[in-house]
């Protein structure tokens, strides 16, 4: 989801997919006015055991049943609707709330809005919702923390400059200061992700890329040569 989302939190839709139980059989999976009977091979348990002696020791052994696999119930009648498996595919949309500052890849729980449960009137699971960020051609995230590159002209780096920058509060005008480096890094302070589970927030980070000319006109080659000159002779 898009960082301002996850800067200040709130609701947030989705749209999924889940398990429901059939309206038409109730999740018992036998037609209308049919009911599953009991399995008459394993009697209900959804087994069959077979004991044999040997050696003088009784060996048990149980396997699932295969007339009903392993249900212990029997649908003569499939439901139309769901082909006896009593549920039925659906697809659902749910507004959730996101935590301001969410972490990337946390979970958020919301009960009972999963599968159908496995037994007719049994409970439904519940929905795993993982956050993740969209991908933000401004920023990258690490944490609270946000990244990002600014490249600046020689000149700039050498004399100083401003720059406009994009923040998650709006532009702000910063001080690039005389003498920068190339890949030196500017700090904003609380300009980042609110810190989940704290207070305050996360800070926004400028790296700093210095652009080199890759082609010179004659008169910019005839002053940087100068200039050249001048700093060799002190």
């Amino acid at each position: 989801m898009p960082l301002e989302t996850i800067a200040r939190g709130g609701e947030e839709r989705v749209r999924y997919e889940r398990l429901d139980v059939c309206p038409a059989c109730g999740g018992s999976g036998a037609k209308a006015g049919t009911a599953p009977r009991v399995c008459p091979a394993c009697k209900g348990s959804g087994e069959q055991v077979s004991t044999r002696r040997e050696q003088g020791m009784v060996i048990r052994q149980s396997r699932t049943c295969p007339d009903c696999g392993g249900s212990g119930h029997v649908i003569d009648a499939p439901c139309p609707v769901c082909a006896g498996r009593g549920s039925v595919t659906r697809e659902e949309s749910l507004a959730i709330t996101i935590p301001a500052g969410a972490e990337e890849g946390l979970v958020l729980r919301i009960a009972g809005k999963g599968y159908a449960g496995t037994e007719p009137g049994g409970a439904a699971g519940d929905l795993h919702v993982v956050v993740h960020s969209a991908p933000d051609a401004r920023f990258r995230r690490d944490g609270a923390d946000l990244w990002r590159e600014e490249r600046i002209d020689v000149a700039d780096a050498v004399l100083g400059t401003e720059l406009r920058v994009p923040t998650l509060d709006g532009a702000l005008t910063v001080k690039v200061p005389p003498g920068t480096q190339p890949d030196a890094q500017l700090r904003l302070r609380g300009k980042g992700l609110p810190r989940f589970g704290e207070r305050g927030r996360g800070d926004l980070y400028l790296r700093l890329a210095v652009g080199l000319p890759e082609r010179l006109s004659a008169e910019e080659r005839a002053l940087w040569e100068k200039l050249r000159a001048r700093r060799r002779s002190r």
